[in-house]
């Protein structure tokens, strides 16, 4: 997928793409989420933490969002806690610190998830929504997170989903809108904003109003590409136009794959939302002994798959 190397920084290994980050820095910068209507908002919020376990969380809770951007969900994270840092490595830091100024709970730092500066098993709460699948290594970015929560507390995060539940024509529809993002993304920022507006108001605005007519009239729409922005604003789709076709380092992965990096980041009862969008999952640190059981469990089922195998290729003579 073209994943960028990590680099070395005052002896840290920093798991970042900065053309990524800049990128990012670019676009809340350009799309502050002042003109997202605050009933959109809601909705968004809504429907990434449909799982989150609110009433679960301690009183004055201290948690953390990771890539928080324009900050458009510590909005809404900010009154229900204690605490909340904010952490990002771009510039849109600034742009998250000026749509939450009225908040004192807020604390920001510009930083890479695994160098944020806030306490190691200390947190009550974590979030990270639309953001570690743009990092060199998600697994790396994951069990960093992780590492900053105390014993049982919950970890919600997004991750952009491989396509495995959609038709094969869907997912060839978007092999080839992945061959273009490629393209653009590669393009200088402003070339990049141009063609993402362009495909905003070409491509997604059609086929989100076709989606709202469909659905309206009786139509079964959940295939119909960029159907779920069929009640959205065309900001919201301006906004993630530039998202995806704008940004050079994607990865994409199944429930699987997202259920196996989250147990080996020493999460357990893993839970996946039902709903878009997909996968959005929510996680609870295990104590240490459970993280050793998996690990021990997974490198067991290993060594029985490889005596399996042994056995099928060199059966007995006997």
């Amino acid at each position: 997928m073209g994943i960028c190397a990590s680099r070395e920084f005052m002896g840290i290994k920093e798991n970042v793409d900065q053309e990524t980050v800049n990128g990012f820095g670019e676009e809340w910068r350009k799309f502050d989420q002042s003109e997202l209507p605050e009933h959109e908002l809601v909705e968004l919020f809504e429907s990434y933490f449909s799982i989150f376990p609110w009433d679960n969380l301690p009183e004055n809770a201290e948690g953390f969002d990771v890539g928080c951007g324009s900050g458009r969900w510590a909005k809404l994270v900010a009154p229900r806690v204690g605490r909340l840092h904010c952490i990002d490595p771009s510039a849109a830091l600034e742009v998250a610190r000026k749509n939450l100024i009225q908040f004192d709970n807020c604390t920001f730092h510009r930083a890479i998830v695994n160098a944020m500066p806030i306490e190691d098993a200390g947190m009550d709460f974590g979030y990270s929504l639309g953001v570690l699948h743009h990092i060199p290594d998600t697994q790396a970015a994951i069990d960093a997170c992780v590492n900053k929560l105390k014993t049982g507390a919950p970890f919600l995060v997004y991750l952009y989903y491989a396509l495995n539940n959609r038709p094969c024509w869907y997912q060839v529809v978007w092999r080839v809108s992945d061959v273009l993002r490629r393209l653009i993304s590669s393009s200088p920022h402003r070339i990049r904003y141009i063609a993402s507006q362009i495909i905003a108001t070409l491509v997604y605005l059609p086929l989100a109003r076709l989606s709202a007519i469909m659905g309206k009239i009786g139509f079964n729409v959940s295939n119909i590409p960029l159907s779920s922005y069929r009640n959205r604003s065309f900001y919201t789709m301006r906004t993630d136009a530039l998202d995806r076709f704008g940004t050079k380092l994607e990865q994409r992965f199944s429930r699987d794959q997202i259920k196996v990096m989250m147990e080996k980041a020493g999460l357990e009862r893993i839970r996946f939302s039902p709903v878009e969008p997909f996968w959005c999952a929510v996680g609870y640190r295990c104590s240490k002994d459970n993280s050793k059981k998996f690990i021990l469990t997974s490198r067991t089922n290993i060594l029985i798959l490889f005596f399996s195998w042994g056995l099928l290729r060199f059966p007995s003579q006997h």
